[in-house]
């Protein structure tokens, strides 16, 4: 296994990461019952250094169903019949996840509707309340 680049200053270390072959589901014939062409990709998130602390919470918070009960983070692909493929895919999974839980979210800026906006809101409010009166005022000379 080799290391994983996630940009030009972060690599995620080949003893941090492992990976497992095992039997695919769906289309592909015998070859299914006979090739274990999908991948399971371990990624050690406890144990990494070259994650930052930060990075790590992130991921977890992003990704939770990626985690395992021993805190290692699974990545796996069952895309094309070919394992070699599969693991690249699953790499490239892995590195996109990564590149998301890197980037810090913006803080939000709390804002107060225009006055416009109020008074859009107040007309749509009396309108709908005219509709219904109307409504009523219908039914009340019927019965």
């Amino acid at each position: 296994m080799s290391p994983i680049t996630i940009r030009h200053d972060l690599v995620l270390p080949a003893t941090d990461l492992s990976f497992r072959a095992v039997r695919a589901s769906g289309p592909g014939g015998q070859n299914v019952n006979k090739v274990s062409t999908k991948v399971e990709l371990t990624f050690d998130l406890g144990g990494c250094r070259a994650l930052g602390e930060t990075t790590r919470e992130r991921l977890r918070t992003l990704f939770p169903s990626r985690i395992d009960s021993e805190g290692y983070f699974r990545v796996t692909s069952q895309k094309t019949r070919d394992q070699i493929r599969n693991l690249e895919d699953a790499c490239e999974k892995l590195r996109t996840m990564v590149l998301s839980a890197l980037a810090t979210p913006r803080a939000r800026v709390a804002t107060k509707p225009s006055r416009a906006a109020k008074r859009r809101r107040i007309d749509d409010k009396r309108h709908q309340g005219q509709k219904k009166s109307n409504r009523s005022v219908g039914r009340a000379d019927t019965a």
